[in-house]
């Protein structure tokens, strides 16, 4: 009988939590997420791709660079 009681506690929680989370959800707008574009960004055009790919390119290339640079063993000083 008590395992049964605590199912029925533990059900009643779990649908109260339920029912909090969907109102908060509704109330801030959570529930369908909006793509936004930031304000900076210029619109581009379509012929622009290859600009863009290639602009792409170059910043994969730099970070791998910043990266393996990154990860190059430094001197450690002796110590004294």
């Amino acid at each position: 009988m008590r395992g049964m009681l605590g199912l029925v506690g533990l059900m009643i929680a779990l649908l109260v939590v339920g029912s909090l989370v969907r109102k908060q959800m509704a109330a801030t707008g959570l529930s369908k997420p909006a793509v936004q574009v930031p304000a900076g960004l210029p619109d581009v055009p379509a012929s622009a791709a290859g600009n863009l790919t290639q602009q792409s390119q170059q910043i994969q290339q730099q970070v791998k660079q910043a990266v393996d640079a990154a990860m190059q063993a430094r001197p450690m000083p002796d110590d004294q």
